[in-house]
């Protein structure tokens, strides 16, 4: 980690910082605070926005667990958040995501779709995820794939989900949040 991280319980000076820490600890409940949000904690306004912002996109959109996880474990892939998929692998097998199946997804290219692995609608937001993250740009083909899938609440859900797990994994990375950065992914799945 490049900074230290921030006492747990946080210290605070005002009751609005810990108004703050209240509602970052009541999402996380019953769990207890991460890393992550002991390091946004050096600054409470963004921490508390953070929260709030993060807190919708993964558990206020209709997505399936499966389709949110996958899409966020392949961000952490090609973004090389070891952190990140730590955390997320796991969820997409919960999920209903076979193990193979992330096998697939942690791979640098992931090529054709895996006969049996994954559902063409996986394999769309999945293949939507990987060029969002490794070229902003989505081509018309993709998104026609996507849309064949899902509709328009779906796909808003599904970019803000890409688009914020980008930010989380440029975070985590350029902090070494967890001190993850060259880790890599192989000791998350052999777990499951």
């Amino acid at each position: 980690m490049r900074l230290p991280y921030v006492a747990d319980p946080p210290p605070t000076q005002t009751e609005q910082d810990a108004a703050i820490v209240q509602r970052i600890q009541d999402r996380r409940a019953p769990r207890p605070l991460q890393a992550l949000d002991l390091t946004l904690l050096h600054s409470p306004h963004v921490a508390d926005g953070w929260n709030s912002f993060l807190g919708a996109v993964r558990t206020k959109t209709s997505l399936s667990d499966d389709v949110r996880e996958l899409a966020i474990s392949r961000v952490a892939v090609c973004n090389k958040a070891w952190y990140e998929w730590g955390h997320h692998a796991p969820l997409a097998i919960q999920g209903g995501v076979g193990v193979a199946a992330m096998e697939h997804v942690k791979e640098d290219s992931l090529g054709e779709r895996p006969e049996g692995l994954l559902s063409e609608k996986q394999w769309a937001a999945l293949v939507y995820a990987d060029e969002m993250t490794k070229n902003v740009q989505v081509r018309d083909e993709t998104f026609a794939l996507l849309k064949q899938h899902f509709n328009d609440q779906e796909v808003v859900e599904i970019t803000a989900t890409v688009a914020a797990y980008n930010c989380v994994s440029r975070f985590l990375v350029a902090l070494d949040v967890g001190e993850k950065n060259g880790t890599g992914p192989d000791a998350v799945l052999s777990a499951h």
